[in-house]
């Protein structure tokens, strides 16, 4: 009983390190953020023909938090994919550790894509269509704090829902889902990216529809990744069978004696 506590005192005394330098990472990547500001917030105001306001100071320092904040979510999911498969792989086999490791620079790769989809093809297009929409009744101008929401809420869910394919295969290669379930769960799945859908885009249908269909294609793509990495799972675990399972009975008769 007490090598087992000392064993669970010792699970969570790694996963507090691994959070520790997870941690770390985003204060370093926030500073670095923070220090490139100014270049960060003019590559996104570049196209705007319009001066952003703000409507008091406070709203300047947000800016500056919120812009370093992307920075910093960005580089720290290699980090954070990194400490959580360290934490994981005492108990992954070699074949599964091989695998998994080659997931977390996809993270990284998928994460960045979300995000330039969200900004280069769904912002331009939510915007103008809201924009042409107030038409000549109104003056269109813009608050810095309200304009640079509207990018958040239409690039970080993406960067963040394009990852749902490597976490899928991920998990699937671990052995904790398959296809069979994601098929099974997929009208729940739709249902679910949905309301995240209506949730995260304006208020409008045109936006809804621009949103809700990039997600849903994004789950069908997982399935079909889980399928394959799970026949490839199947097919390895075959091989590793065939290869060391007389090896594994020896040694459990050996134990046994």
């Amino acid at each position: 009983m007490e090598d087992k506590e000392l064993n669970l005192v010792d699970h969570l005394d790694e996963l507090r390190n691994r959070l520790i330098i997870s941690a770390v990472a985003f204060i370093i990547f926030f500073g670095v953020g923070f220090f490139y500001v100014k270049e960060i917030y003019n590559f996104f105001v570049r196209d705007l023909d319009v001066k952003l306001i703000v409507l008091g100071p406070s709203d300047i320092v947000w800016i500056y938090f919120m812009l370093a904040t992307i920075i910093a979510i960005a580089g720290t999911i290699p980090v954070l994919a990194t400490q959580i498969w360290l934490f994981v792989k005492p108990a992954l086999r070699p074949i599964e550790r091989k695998i998994s490791l080659s997931y977390i620079p996809a993270l990284f790769i998928l994460f960045i894509v979300g995000l330039a989809f969200g900004y280069f093809v769904i912002f331009p297009t939510v915007l103008n269509f809201l924009v042409e929409l107030s038409g000549d009744m109104l003056v269109t101008n813009f608050t810095a704090e309200k304009y640079f929401k509207f990018i958040m809420n239409m690039t970080i869910p993406f960067g963040v829902l394009f990852e749902l394919p490597v976490v899928v295969m991920f998990l699937t290669s671990l052995g904790i889902i398959n296809p069979y379930v994601l098929v099974k769960v997929r009208k729940y799945a739709y249902f679910i990216l949905i309301v995240i859908s209506v949730i995260i885009s304006p208020p409008d249908f045109m936006s809804d529809i621009l949103v809700t269909i990039p997600l849903l294609v994004l789950y069908e793509i997982s399935v079909n990744l889980s399928k394959f990495v799970y026949r490839r799972k199947l097919k390895k675990e075959k091989e590793w069978q065939e290869q060391y399972g007389d090896m594994e009975e020896e040694i459990d008769e050996e134990i046994s004696r």
